[in-house]
């Protein structure tokens, strides 16, 4: 097999998300053929190469079948693999067959946010639809009390000074539906934006629901309820 660098092979494992995976490189915690190894691009060969995460042996680097899961997240639950808490998190949801394969969210929802979440094991696709250099739009419907004022609406699609820094256009659109009154489409990923961005306002979100994340959709999925997804779909996100 052709050497890749160390971080696109773990990557592509499905033993964590890219973020992860540098995070363990940067803190001297890989280790390959005896050597603590820190550089992102050190040329491994899956095949015949002895790596060590945390001392443990990376068992298996060469990666099993790619899996993509739309999940229907429910408010209440972590967008997480684990808590420290015992709270539930999104891997609870999953069917035992699914659980054993290392599934981690791509990007996440807060805890009162329901919608649509993505769950894989490939770290490349998961770090290209979560890195804001290619800004993959993401599609909420929100319930405020109330209705925007114009100008309130065009500032949204401006742009809002948030204590992070200002968000980048978004496209609003009025809803005719009895859950959610507002359409609001963003290609940031901010902590909390959509509900900052509204309360900037003076409005507070009642509920907030993703509903779209570029070509994947939610549809008519149910709180809780998963499907797998074709890669071939994923790419045009």
């Amino acid at each position: 097999m052709d050497k890749q660098s160390l971080l696109k092979v773990l990557t592509r494992a499905g033993i964590g998300s890219r973020r992860q995976i540098t995070e363990a490189i940067k803190g001297g915690r890989v280790m390959v053929n005896g050597e603590v190894i820190t550089a992102f691009n050190h040329p491994l060969d899956a095949e015949s190469d002895d790596v060590l995460l945390d001392c443990k042996t990376v068992a298996t680097i060469i990666p099993q079948q790619f899996v993509y899961l739309a999940l229907h997240k429910p408010k209440g639950v972590l967008s997480t693999v684990r808590d420290e808490r015992g709270r539930r998190t999104v891997l609870d949801l999953l069917p035992p067959e699914y659980r054993r394969l290392r599934l981690y969210p791509v990007g996440r929802l807060d805890k009162d946010t329901t919608g649509l979440l993505l769950l894989t094991n490939d770290g490349d696709l998961a770090h290209r639809l979560t890195h804001p250099s290619f800004e993959n739009e993401k599609e909420y419907h929100v319930r405020i009390k109330g209705e925007l004022k114009n100008d309130e609406i065009k500032r949204l699609e401006g742009g809002i000074k948030l204590e992070d820094g200002k968000t980048s256009p978004a496209a609003v659109k009025k809803l005719k539906d009895a859950g959610y009154n507002y359409s609001i489409t963003i290609h940031e990923g901010k902590k909390r934006q959509v509900r900052r961005m509204f309360e900037a306002l003076g409005h507070f979100v009642i509920e907030l629901k993703r509903v779209r994340t570029g070509n994947l959709k939610l549809g008519s999925l149910k709180e809780g309820g998963v499907r797998e997804v074709g890669r071939g779909l994923l790419k045009k996100i």
